[in-house]
């Protein structure tokens, strides 16, 4: 209570003390304005108002200030305010805008919205190179609550930390503080001085200018989809246009207020409005919408972007200095919503800034950053907290500080080490204060069936131990199986240490005896086997035993190139069927055999039963890897724009049957893109070529994944041949292998009357598959993907066409997408 009452009046003090131009901001009818921008006239030295209408602006000295108060939908006041103490304060009463049609001439011919729209889009990139580079400061909060959640889901407890006895409250609170540096057109830094997150003692926000950076004088801005702008070059195929109204700025500007309407529902599209300068051709602010349907992100109901720019003479510039993005969620069962602000402030443009200045990393923390008192952020905070918002870091912080000691972590630990009658499947037993855990777990998704083992159930042990919040950990896992057909118990196990969280080294050792697939792509997943074998008779999966025991090594060495190396002795065994129970017994059926060679081949071996020592080393380069910089760690950026290629050696030697000894070299590139708003293109290349491989181990094949089941639980394609057997096109020698898929994503199907209803998405692929001795094999698909209802679009059906010398077949493919 008493580190409580402290840190209340610590944070009062705070705002008294550091408060310089401050008040509250209210309409005509006396209700408070959030997201009003307060500035400096000329400058871009500024701040918004919280959700409270309250402000702060904090300046230096004491003299005379021209302050301008800009809100959308109102119109601008400007104050000239003489400070003689510290600190000032000054309320502001804004009106409503008069928005009208009287300063218009409507030619009746024409939509007069559609010439400012065309006006504005040839200019567009015009107005997009005016900022070659800038600097700025940047502060960034995000806020996210829960207005209502369930007690229990599928009859579990939902526990949520955070919420009050409404089931609601503030379960995510944030602020960052940023020197930024960009460069036209994409490369953009952030080092982020101050960093701070309710209730989380490291307070390493993830909030930064990357995710919140929405140009929309770019063609399309990416907002989990990628949206069309409305003022892009091709904005006339996917929006129509109203002039509102007009009004006048506080600079004698005209101000067209154009109301932005999707031409069709599904599209990647906003909708709402735009204010644009008569003349000047620029975006003077934005009012827009988006639904979860549109951004492609299904958990989210409707998000809304703001944004608000200001004028400076000595630049001629526009610039965005404020952008506020509020959305609304829900997902089983839980409701919500939140906001997340960004002010830009202190603007340079057009400096020295060139390629040098920028590197590979965009975000970097500056020492101590997270160690900022309530003192620094009250005085440097742009945008003021609301009341709850102050609540929710005392109240959090003082938990922590209580949940984080020993006796609190004790006596939670106690309570849930108590073994109870649910805990019959799964228990663990944790040590809070010392960071490890272990425990046991019978997973039900263990009960699987194949011809080999008949009926299975699987049993797993754990510990895990954490040594620090960021870097160095040590995991323990066991797993027992048991055949209830060949009444065989095997069991693995596997150990592993991470040394930092930076280069992510990683040192394994793992053993045991284990039943696998000859591809170790494991192209059949054990649920999709297990109907197919028991409902349908086809078993498809082919098995053998494997006794080993493995030593690996993997770290990124330097950025983009991470290595990935194993040694494993091992004992190879050749398995034999034996069950032939099935829920669906027609007597023209039978299974065929475990020999992936031959499936009449009964009982006999596909290959010598042997050790073999063998050897992978594999190199994955991500070109052009960008990152963030945490203190202690570091998370890699995938780039579009740049492959990925994956190189590796294999090596089988010391084999107790000579001819099994070999060694392959083998090759993969691969990529996935976006082009602009017509979908998402992917590919992946592999090649490869074996050596001294004539009479190897049939398990050491090169193996591709086919598909017979019809089913898959792929994301994409761009792995698997969906209309080839598992093994017919294995070989020991040279290959390439071939797919490309692009995902028009609404781009064709969203523009057809009636079937842009149903917010399908059509993929097209085609797959090529070329080895030694053999005619080349294709595939060509055309599928529909997205299929479902509302929020749950988890079907995808492919119609499949394959060749090989000649036309092959055809075939259907249903996948799955919640495996």
């Amino acid at each position: 209570m008493q580190k409580t009452l402290i840190s209340t009046l610590l944070i009062l003090t705070s705002i008294v003390s550091f408060s310089q131009i401050k008040g509250n901001i209210t309409d005509t009818k006396n209700q408070p304005l959030p997201f009003v921008n307060v500035f400096i006239e000329n400058t871009y030295k500024g701040t918004t108002t919280n959700d409270s209408g309250y402000y702060e602006l904090g300046v230096n000295d004491k003299k005379s200030y021209n302050l301008v108060f800009q809100y959308l939908g109102y119109k601008t006041v400007k104050k000239t305010v003489n400070v003689t103490e510290f600190p000032f304060t000054i309320d502001i009463t804004l009106e409503e805008e008069n928005v009208s049609l009287d300063e218009v001439v409507i030619n009746s011919e024409e939509n007069p919205a559609n010439i400012i729209l065309r006006k504005t889009i040839a200019k567009r990139k015009e107005n997009l190179e005016k900022i070659r580079d800038y600097k700025a400061n940047f502060y960034s909060r995000g806020l996210m609550k829960i207005k209502d959640a369930p007690e229990k889901f599928l009859g579990q407890e939902v526990e949520i930390d955070g919420l009050d006895s409404t089931r609601s409250g503030i379960i995510y609170l944030s602020e960052t503080i940023s020197k930024l540096k960009f460069l036209r057109p994409d490369r953009l830094k952030e080092k982020i001085t101050a960093s701070k997150v309710s209730g989380d003692s490291n307070g390493f926000s993830f909030n930064n200018a990357q995710d919140v950076d929405f140009n929309l004088y770019n063609n399309t801005i990416s907002l989990g989809n990628e949206i069309i702008s409305p003022i892009a070059n091709n904005a006339f195929t996917y929006y129509r246009y109203k002039l509102d109204g007009v009004f006048y700025d506080d600079r004698s500007n005209l101000i067209n207020k154009i109301k932005v309407i999707p031409k069709r529902e599904n599209d990647p599209v906003f909708s709402g409005y735009i204010y644009i300068i008569e003349d000047k051709w620029n975006l003077y602010g934005i009012e827009l919408d988006i639904t979860g349907k549109q951004a492609k992100i299904p958990v989210a109901d409707i998000i809304t972007l703001k944004q608000n720019f200001s004028y400076s003479e000595t630049n001629d510039i526009w610039a965005l200095i404020s952008q506020s993005i509020d959305f609304t969620y829900g997902i089983f069962g839980i409701k919500g919503d939140g906001r997340f602000t960004a002010v830009y402030s202190n603007y340079e443009f057009n400096t020295d800034l060139s390629k040098k200045d920028f590197g590979r990393e965009l975000v970097a923390f500056e020492k101590e950053a997270n160690k900022k008192d309530s003192l620094f952020w009250n005085k440097i905070r742009p945008v003021p907290l609301t009341s709850e918002e102050v609540t929710d870091y005392i109240k959090k912080d003082s938990i922590r500080i209580l949940k984080e000691s020993k006796p609190y972590l004790d006596s939670v630990d106690k309570a849930q080490n108590r073994f109870k009658l649910g805990n019959l499947l799964g228990y663990s037993y944790q040590n809070s204060f010392k960071n490890y855990r272990f425990g046991y777990d019978i997973p039900l998704n263990g009960i699987q069936f194949n011809t080999v083992q008949g009926f299975t159930t699987k049993a797993d042990i754990f510990f895990r131990k954490r040594y620090d919040d960021f870097r160095r950990s040590f995991n323990a896992n066991a797993s027992l199986q048991y055949g209830f057909s060949d009444k065989r118990l095997r069991a693995t196990g596997f150990l592993s240490y991470k040394f930092n969280n930076v280069s992510r080294a990683f040192l394994s050792l793992a053993g045991g005896v284990t039943v696998n697939q000859f591809n170790a792509s494991q192209p059949i997943r054990p649920f999709v086997n297990t109907i197919s074998t028991l409902f349908f008779e086809d078993n498809y999966a082919k098995f053998y035993e494997r006794q080993f025991i493995q030593l690996g090594f993997s770290e990124e060495l330097f950025n983009g190139f991470r290595l990935n190396s194993s040694l494993s002795f091992e004992k190879r065994k050749a398995l034999f069927n034996t069950t032939n129970q099935t829920f669906i017994n027609d007597d023209n059926d039978f299974y065929t055999s475990n020999n992936p060679l031959n499936e009449t081949a009964f009982g006999i071996a596909p290959f010598v039963n042997h050790n073999i020592a063998k050897l992978n080393i594999t190199a994955r380069i991500n070109f052009a890897q960008n990152y963030l910089s945490y203190p202690d760690s570091k998370f890699n950026i995938g780039n579009d724009k740049y492959p990925t290629l994956v190189l590796g050696y294999e090596k089988g030697f010391s084999s107790t049957n000579s001819d099994y000894n070999f060694g392959q070299v083998k090759a993969r590139v691969s990529q996935s893109f976006t082009i602009s708003d017509k979908g998402r293109f992917n590919y992946n290349i592999r090649a490869g070529q074996f050596f001294n491989a004539d009479d190897i181990a049939f398990v050491d094949y090169q193996h591709f994944n086919g598909n017979q089941t019809h089913v898959s639980t792929a994301g994409n394609y761009t792995n698997v041949f969906n209309n080839l057997n598992y093994y017919t096109a294995s070989t020991n020698d040279n290959y390439l292998e071939a797919h490309v898929e692009h995902d028009f994503n609404g781009y064709i199907l969203g523009k057809i009357p009636l079937l842009n209803k149903l917010n399908f998405n059509l993929v097209v692929g085609a797959h090529n598959l070329a080895t030694a001795n053999n005619k080349p094999y294709q595939e060509f698909t055309i599928g529909l993907d997205n299929i479902g209802w509302g929020k749950w679009r988890f079907l995808r059906i492919d119609y499949i066409r394959s060749y090989q010398n000649g036309y092959q077949g055809d075939a259907l493919v249903f996948g799955l997408k919640f495996f």
